[in-house]
């Protein structure tokens, strides 16, 4: 079992498959000279599912979620997907993705065993998503979010970050498009993980601005904690349901005490927190042959050190020093 020092057990498990990204998201990282891992300091797919098996297996982790970087970018994804799925006990699997590929894949990851996908999509207007990405990408994301529903990977969310300037005034069209094509939509407070530490607090537009936009055309009714648990989202029911949208507000609603996440980097690193600045080697004890248990002892003994909360709102917070392509959102 995976727990702290405050009692939280983490139960899912975040699993970095690259560093690398086929968009430049200004929130996330630089347009160019991002240094990317050398590939012999990245997991194997064999490593990759060895550590997930050890966490399932021995550690109590029942959800495991693939994320980036771009996952899709990872050549092995649907053999790791489908190797993770005939483990025991069956971990609920799914994936973060910037849907530009989902449209070739989304097939195959279902029958490999995927059970759904977050699909990060900041905008429905085109030229704001060049800006925004720096790629002419957007139809591609439209394609892949088609696809992933047409696949069973549902519910399919799609998760939005709001940028000021830029497509702030975006809230109410996203929510009525999510609702029309039945996907649920999750608003993200812009985070202090980009590459170029640009991030501030000033002028971040928070989830009250956004209830407060969405408030301008739907009627909200909040869903309560006892249904959230330990998600990360509130969650609001809209025009009296079936839909719902959700904001994630890690900067300013911190929700640490619910944490219930382990992080594995891409490179091997077991990270406590998003915004974490300390890591732990999981990888050179896989690469010296550690016994599974030996394993299991070091990652226990990395959430034990898990801290209180994030220290979003103390003064003397620092970002992490790698950004979120390299750590896995």
């Amino acid at each position: 079992m995976l727990i702290d020092r405050y009692d939280r057990v983490a139960t899912d498990l975040r699993v970095s498959l690259t560093d690398r990204c086929n968009l430049r998201c200004t929130y996330c990282m630089p347009e160019e000279g991002l240094q990317w891992l050398a590939k012999p300091d990245l997991l194997s797919d064999d490593e990759i599912v060895r550590l997930i098996g050890i966490a399932v297996g021995r550690l109590g982790i029942t959800e495991v979620r693939f994320t980036g970087g771009e996952p899709l970018l990872r050549p092995g994804l649907v053999s790791i997907v489908e190797r993770c799925a005939a483990l025991a006990p069956r971990p609920r699997m799914s994936l973060t993705t910037n849907g530009i590929g989902l449209g070739r894949t989304a097939a195959a990851l279902e029958a490999a065993g995927l059970d759904r996908v977050n699909v990060s999509l900041d905008t429905l207007r085109p030229d704001v998503f060049k800006t925004l990405t720096r790629r002419d990408r957007h139809h591609d994301v439209l394609a892949g979010l088609e696809a992933a529903r047409d696949a069973g990977l549902t519910p399919v969310k799609v998760n939005t970050v709001l940028m000021p300037g830029l497509n702030d005034d975006e809230a109410p069209e996203l929510l009525a498009w999510a609702v029309e094509q039945g996907y649920e939509l999750r608003f993200i407070e812009q985070m202090p993980l980009d590459a170029q530490h640009g991030w501030k607090r000033e002028g971040m537009i928070t989830a009250g601005d956004i209830l407060q936009s969405l408030r301008t055309r739907f009627t909200l009714t909040e869903e309560g904690a006892k249904e959230r648990g330990s998600a990360p989202a509130e969650r609001w029911i809209v025009d009296g349901g079936p839909h719902r949208v959700g904001v994630i507000a890690s900067v300013t609603r911190p929700f640490c005490r619910a944490c219930d996440r382990t992080r594995l980097t891409a490179d091997g690193q077991v990270r406590t927190c998003l915004f974490a600045r300390e890591e732990t080697d999981l990888r050179d004890a896989l690469r010296s042959d550690a016994p599974d248990e030996e394993i299991a002892r070091i990652w226990t003994l990395a959430m034990w050190g898990k801290k209180a909360g994030s220290g979003l709102d103390d003064p003397s917070f620092l970002q992490p020093d790698r950004p979120m392509s390299a750590i896995g959102g």
